[in-house]
C-alpha cells in the first residue's frame, strides 16, 4: 500500500492523533471510572495482539496519524509493554510517543520506560490524601503513587502531567492543595471536568467545571495565560505567577473542543472510536482477523473518520450518558 492522503473529516479536521487503549484491566478501582465493580473482562482473545496493534499503527502512520499515546485500562499491568513501547518508537513517521498511567508500577518500571523511548507521561492523580486517595481508588497505594511521580521526575522524563478528574464531594476540598504543587514541581497539572462516561447513573451533581474550579484557585494567585503550542492537547493552559510548572483545564463540558478535535481512539475491544462521548464505533478486530488488505484496513480508517461527529451533545444543561466504559476506551 502506497502512502495515502492524510486523514481529514468532513469538517476538514486533520486526524493525526490515535489514543490505543491496550487493557481493559486495571490495578485500580476508581469509582468514576468503574463504579459497580462488577462489568466482566475481556478475554486473552478479546484484545489485539501486540503484532495485531503494531500493523494497525503502520498502516495508521502511512494515512497520516504521526501522535500515539497509549492507555488502558492500566497499560503497565499488560505483560511485554516495555517492548511493545519500543517498537512503536521505532516505526518511522511517528512523531510523539507518550503513556497514560495510572502510577502504581511507575517506580519499579520507569528505567524500562525511558529505555523503549518514551520522554513523557500522563498519570492520573485525583487526590493528595491517602485517605482519599483510598476512597476514589479503593486501593491505599498513594504513596506508591507519588514515589512512581518522583522516580519518573529524577530520571528526566518531561513533562509529567498530573491528570485530575474534577468531582464534587470527593475532591474538590483539594484543588488548591493540588495547584500549589506547581510553585515546588514543574508538573503540568490537568483538571478534567468529569464526563457521563460509562455509568448510566452519572449524577450531574457531582461536576464541578472549569469556572467553577478557576474561582477556587483565586486564592492561590492570578492564573496567566500561557500560549498553546501545534502538538498540546485541548487544555487550556495557565501558570501562576512565579510557579515553575503550571495549570490546565480540560472543558470537555464547559468549553468544549470538538471543533479542532484531531484524535482517533482505538478500543482494547478492537473498534475504532471517532469520540470519546458518542458511541458510535468501527470494527477493526474483525476485518483485521479475517484475513483483510493492509488497504482494506486503510478504508476502516477511513470509514471511522467519516463517521467522526461535529461534536458531542453533551452540555451543562442535558447529557447524553456513553455506554462505553472509560477503562476500555481509553479516555
Amino acid at each position: 500500500m502506497s502512502n495515502l492522503t492524510l486523514l481529514n473529516d468532513r469538517f476538514n479536521r486533520n486526524i493525526n492523533y490515535l489514543r490505543i487503549s491496550i487493557t481493559d484491566r486495571c490495578n485500580l478501582q476508581c469509582t468514576y471510572c468503574n463504579p459497580h465493580n462488577l462489568v466482566p473482562k475481556l478475554t486473552h482473545e478479546g484484545i489485539l495482539s501486540y503484532e495485531e496493534l503494531l500493523r494497525i499503527i503502520r498502516v495508521a502512520v502511512r494515512l497520516g496519524i504521526s501522535k500515539i499515546r497509549i492507555t488502558g485500562g492500566e497499560p503497565l499491568v499488560r505483560k511485554g509493554v516495555y517492548h511493545f513501547l519500543k517498537e512503536i518508537v521505532a516505526i518511522e513517521g511517528i512523531k510523539d510517543v507518550s503513556l497514560t498511567t495510572n502510577g502504581v508500577l511507575l517506580k519499579d518500571n520507569i528505567r524500562k520506560i525511558k529505555q523503549a523511548g518514551i520522554k513523557r507521561i500522563n498519570v492520573s492523580l485525583d487526590s493528595l490524601n491517602r485517605r482519599n486517595f483510598e476512597k476514589i481508588t479503593r486501593r491505599d497505594l498513594f504513596s506508591q503513587v507519588w514515589e512512581g511521580i518522583e522516580s519518573a521526575r529524577s530520571e528526566g522524563l518531561e513533562p509529567i502531567k498530573l491528570n485530575v478528574v474534577a468531582i464534587r464531594g470527593q475532591n474538590d476540598h483539594e484543588f488548591q492543595d493540588i495547584a500549589r504543587l506547581s510553585f515546588d514541581y514543574p508538573f503540568h497539572i490537568r483538571f478534567i471536568e468529569y464526563m457521563p462516561v460509562g455509568d448510566a447513573t452519572f449524577n450531574k451533581s457531582h461536576q464541578i467545571l472549569t469556572p467553577e474550579i478557576k474561582k477556587r484557585l483565586r486564592n492561590i494567585g492570578k492564573l496567566i495565560r500561557i500560549p498553546n503550542l501545534i502538538n498540546d492537547g485541548p487544555a487550556r493552559r495557565y501558570r501562576f505567577k512565579g510557579a515553575i510548572g503550571e495549570i490546565g483545564f480540560i472543558s470537555a463540558i464547559s468549553r468544549h473542543f470538538c471543533h479542532d478535535c484531531n484524535r482517533l481512539r482505538l478500543t482494547a475491544s478492537g473498534a475504532l472510536r471517532a469520540c470519546l462521548l458518542s458511541d458510535r464505533q468501527t470494527d477493526i478486530k474483525g476485518p483485521l482477523r479475517s484475513g483483510c488488505s493492509d488497504l482494506e484496513l486503510a478504508r476502516v480508517f477511513m470509514h471511522a473518520i467519516y463517521l467522526k461527529p461535529t461534536g458531542h451533545h453533551i452540555t451543562k444543561d442535558h447529557d447524553h450518558p456513553v455506554n462505553g466504559k472509560m477503562f476500555a476506551i481509553g479516555g
